[in-house]
């Protein structure tokens, strides 16, 4: 069996080049990440996954995009539909509308239509961040409303969606980035809301989605739990609130390090993030030197991190979930945004 190391990359551009092949066949990464930079047509994209397990020779090996629906859609017009956003299903179901799960389920599952033909087989999404008025607008219309029961209802439809058509989901930003009044993408946010609160609310949402395959962590400072570091290099976060409050058994993917939101170098970033407890370190703007350095900070992939990411790639939904996406069919005209 060829071994992977505990790392996904991003590359440069609409192809792979020299130096990339190179990087890629001798580091191993577990997956790769695709962003708009790296989409022109349904056959570019197709060939650029093909090429890369050719490269790294897994034909299996994941392949990641950030394919939620509204603001943060990597796939769009003229070649896909321009897709819903999370809180536009939020709305029918605050509205009571019996069908909100249904149309969750039905976008999901054309979307994951679309990702399969290009043999994209993860997609970054259900987010279970809520919708808080404190929170920064970089969740906004990305979060299924504001209470856990229904962000949980609607977030496991969408991974229902996604998994009946052989698309794994990928639960984020985990343990919650609502409250966050920061961009990580941009700052370190810092939550100071009690653990009691954040346990009946943003936690809940997630325990709620434990038996997901794949989680990404939030770049959110909890002070309440760890004042000194955010849930991506906090082993206090992910070993008391992650994997043990919320129950979470699934591969963990650190969020991608090269974020503002974290502090040191890149090496310094994906060495903190494994010593936390993460099983896999994602790194997304492709440069070639960053990557080389996280590469050289990134355990292979054994033991239970290699079991967790074995069980993800081989995680379907039930058949109760089957049949629910099959129903879900007569919503699929909800799917384009008008």
């Amino acid at each position: 069996m060829t071994v992977s190391r505990a790392f996904i990359a991003g590359c440069a551009g609409l192809v792979l080049t020299a130096d990339e092949r190179r990087f890629f066949a001798e580091a191993a990464p577990w997956g790769l990440i695709l962003f708009r930079r790296n989409v022109e047509t349904p056959a570019q994209v197709a060939a650029l996954v093909a090429a890369f397990r050719a490269v790294v020779g897994r034909p299996d090996a994941p392949v990641l995009i950030d394919q939620e629906g509204g603001r943060v859609q990597r796939l769009g017009p003229p070649h896909w539909p321009a897709y819903l956003p999370a809180g536009r299903f939020a709305a029918l179901a605050e509205a009571g509308d019996a069908a909100a799960e249904d149309a969750a389920r039905a976008n999901a599952r054309v979307m994951a239509d679309d990702l399969a033909a290009l043999g994209i087989n993860v997609d970054c999404v259900p987010c279970a961040d809520l919708r808080l008025p404190e929170g920064h607008g970089i969740i906004g219309d990305r979060a299924y409303g504001a209470e856990p029961a229904q962000v949980a209802r609607l977030a496991r439809a969408v991974a229902e969606g996604m998994g009946a058509r052989g698309v794994l989901p990928v639960l984020k930003h985990i343990p919650g980035h609502g409250r966050a009044r920061a961009d990580s993408h941009e700052s370190l946010p810092v939550v100071d809301t009690s653990r009691a609160e954040l346990e009946a609310t943003d936690f809940e949402a997630f325990r709620r989605l434990k038996d997901l395959p794949l989680g990404m962590t939030a770049h959110v400072v909890y002070t309440a739990i760890d004042a000194a570091a955010p849930a991506t290099t906090s082993r206090k976060v992910i070993d008391e609130v992650i994997r043990g409050f919320i129950g979470f058994d699934g591969a963990l993917m650190s969020d991608d390090l090269s974020m503002g939101a974290l502090s040191g170098s890149l090496a310094e970033r994906a060495a903190a993030s494994f010593a936390a407890g993460c099983d896999l370190a994602l790194h997304c703007n492709g440069s070639m030197a960053e990557m080389a350095e996280v590469a050289a900070h990134t355990p292979l992939l054994a033991g239970a991190a290699a079991r967790r990411c074995a069980a993800a790639l081989s995680w379907r939904p039930d058949a109760a979930a089957m049949a629910a996406v099959a129903d879900s069919a007569a919503f699929s005209g909800m799917i384009a945004a008008s």
